[in-house]
């Protein structure tokens, strides 16, 4: 298997790489100003955010290296909801997602030298209606705090989730079916 690079801090997207089945990767964090021209949509400000990450990325890997790069985003219709500044903050978005419909949004570029696959996945995501004490309750867990969107999916932030309609995972940070179809074309196995 050729040599796989992850340019990403998050915790998330390396265990999401060991279910996979990739378990031997290095990790690289480049520093990269997020920004993005206006008026793009969802999908194309998180496919362009994994470019920027790409690009500064490319000059810390081999040339054989296999580079995974990402970006995850959370919008509520158009408005883009980050990670928290503070709890007031986590607060504010909670309870705007709370009974209402939201996207996932994440970025992929898959790059070996010249060669490069960009991709972005939506999934959306349906909470349930949550009271002002659930929510306050969840923010005092400290969770939200380091996530986009105020929520961890695969922890607590799960008991608000009513439904999701797409890749799961992609809410976690990392749309695997999509990227295990793109590193197959990049030689790269997984069954």
């Amino acid at each position: 298997m050729p040599h796989i690079v992850l340019a990403s801090k998050s915790p998330r997207r390396h265990e999401l790489l060991r279910r996979m089945g990739i378990t031997d990767f290095s990790v690289v964090v480049p520093d990269v100003e997020e920004t993005y021209p206006e008026g793009l949509a969802p999908q194309e400000i998180v496919a362009h955010i994994a470019r920027l990450k790409s690009d500064a990325a490319a000059p810390l890997v081999g040339p054989e290296d296999i580079l995974i790069t990402a970006d995850t985003m959370v919008f509520l219709e158009n408005d883009r909801l980050g990670k928290p500044r503070d709890e007031a903050d986590a607060l504010r978005m909670l309870t705007e997602l709370a009974g209402n419909r939201h996207t996932v949004c994440t970025g992929v570029s898959v790059r070996r030298g010249a060669q490069e696959e960009r991709f972005a996945v939506s999934t959306r995501v349906f909470f349930r209606p949550a009271t002002d004490d659930e929510i306050r309750a969840y923010i005092k867990t400290g969770e939200p705090m380091d996530k986009a969107g105020a929520y961890g999916v695969q922890s607590r932030g799960a008991l608000f989730v009513e439904r999701i309609d797409g890749d799961f995972f992609n809410v976690m940070g990392l749309p695997v079916e999509q990227l295990g179809l793109v590193l197959a074309r990049f030689g790269v196995k997984l069954l």
